[in-house]
């Protein structure tokens, strides 16, 4: 059979790992265990952890296993960032193939056979709360001693006249695509808007990229935005900033877009402007579960207003990350089985943009910092003074410390340059640990590498400790010793 589209292959082998259009549903045991509404990261690791410590499980799931990681998330869009990264100039039909192939190979550990091979019992099917102790899934109903709610959120559409009746991409809809629109029209510069921004671009689409706040990532370090906006200009992106959005007209063409006096004629829109949780249809209010600002209200052992009923990731958290949902799904695991004695109340949350250059994010911005009014020291480490970026050419890239004033605790750490989501590691083990600028200073690091970033700043540290005191004490010994 030939493929009607790149990757064509690959897709109907993905689709039926994640959801077999022949499969049939379990009996469902008398009462389980746990039941886990959401086959996402945050579900899927709850699910198969909980089984294994023998626990009887049941997994619900309405789309597609492995949630929008897999099938609409990191998984495509990275391994598309990475093909126009190593591949420049390539094909826009190899990279949608390839991106097809990834999702396609990493759906096997997501896959409904696996679970079921790992004790789960896996429902495919919408579920919605009957009453404090069961849900239906379609015709049949599962009853439990906890429920773990792990629904994820989608991409929110903008209340932008005009912009629905456009029929806009999403993140669940651009990978669907073909081919490559000719020209692209992207609402809103945060990590998914810069990522497709530039992707896009590398396959020769002529890319506008609209954002109301003055910089692109508006979310990071606004020197972060500095370094990223010139380089997704030049990969070719048209960057519209602090530029709002009027109207969405339909042209001859497809979508226009009028802003602040101008108007862009684009082939299609992509919408990245925020994120919804997923609770629609889950009738909450009939088990006792209630909503905050659209996300599920948790405390820090993540139970939910009905004490017996948990949420973990994107459905309850406002860090919307795969790593973030996997720390929640063993908070779970923990207090939803035995003693209810884990929180998320120590947990250091990275994020990462994956552009060329990346950029990564760990504890608080200057930002951030300056708008809660707290009082801080900042080390900052250029990787083109680093011997290693010497030899690469690394130009624009830097290490950015926040540590407690006058203390030796770090507050947040900001990275922009290759592999950043790689080097941002040495922080996060230090601030998880408790480790300041001092300890990192120890580590022996090969050389050249731009791990040296951790002795450059801990130098930078150290010399702040030698007050004038200690120095003329240390200038004292010194003429002292060497009578």
């Amino acid at each position: 059979m030939l493929d009607e589209y790149p990757g064509e292959n690959y897709d109907r082998a993905w689709r039926e790992l994640v959801f077999p259009r022949d499969y049939r549903n379990p009996t469902p045991r008398s009462r389980y265990h746990m039941v886990v509404i959401g086959a996402g990261p945050a579900g899927l690791v709850t699910a198969i952890a909980a089984a294994g410590l023998g626990a009887r499980v049941a997994l619900v799931e309405r789309q597609a296993m492995g949630g929008d990681c897999l099938n609409v998330g990191c998984i495509p869009s990275k391994s598309l960032l990475e093909f126009t990264r190593r591949n420049p100039g390539c094909p826009a039909d190899e990279a949608f193939a390839w991106l097809r192939q990834v999702r396609a190979e990493v759906a096997r550990h997501d896959s409904v056979d696996r679970y079921r091979r790992h004790g789960v019992d896996v429902f495919l099917g919408s579920a919605h709360f009957l009453d404090h102790e069961s849900v239906a899934v379609d015709e049949l109903r599962l009853r439990a001693r906890r429920f773990v709610i792990a629904t994820g959120a989608r991409a929110a559409m903008p209340p932008i006249p005009g912009l629905s009746s456009c029929n806009p991409l999403t993140n669940e809809s651009i990978f669907d695509l073909a081919e490559p629109p000719r020209r692209l029209a992207i609402l809103g510069a945060g990590p998914i808007g810069c990522e497709m921004a530039q992707a896009m671009a590398r396959l020769g689409v002529d890319v506008h990229l609209f954002e109301l706040a003055d910089r692109v990532l508006p979310g990071e370090s606004a020197s972060a935005g500095g370094v990223l906006g010139p380089a997704l200009e030049s990969d070719g992106v048209t960057l519209h900033l602090g530029s709002l959005v009027s109207d969405v007209t339909v042209g001859d063409d497809g979508p226009v877009l009028h802003a602040d006096g101008i108007s862009v004629a684009a082939g299609q829109a992509l919408v990245a402007a925020g994120r919804h949780a997923n609770v629609e249809g889950l009738q909450l209010h009939k088990a006792g579960v209630e909503l905050h600002d659209r996300l599920i209200v948790v405390d820090k052992k993540l139970r939910t207003t009905n004490r017996r009923i948990y949420a973990a990731g994107d459905v309850c958290s406002r860090h919307q990350f795969t790593h973030n949902a996997d720390a929640h799904a063993r908070i779970v695991v923990q207090n939803a089985l035995f003693a209810p004695t884990a929180t998320t109340s120590s947990l250091v949350v990275p994020r990462c943009t994956y552009t060329d250059p990346e950029v990564a994010q760990v504890g608080q911005t200057h930002e951030e910092l300056d708008l809660a009014g707290t009082a801080y020291d900042s080390y900052r480490v250029e990787f083109a003074d680093l011997d290693r970026g010497k030899a690469a050419g690394d130009r624009h890239g830097f290490v950015e410390v926040m540590t407690q004033n006058g203390r030796d605790r770090i507050l947040g750490g900001t990275i922009v340059g290759e592999d950043a989501g790689e080097q941002i590691a040495g922080l996060c083990l230090a601030m998880n640990n408790g480790l300041g600028l001092g300890k990192l200073g120890r580590t022996m690091l090969p050389y050249p590498t731009r791990g040296e970033y951790m002795k450059h700043l801990a130098d930078a540290y150290n010399r702040t400790r030698l007050t004038p005191i200690a120095k003329a004490l240390m200038n004292f010994w010194l003429r002292y010793a060497a009578r």
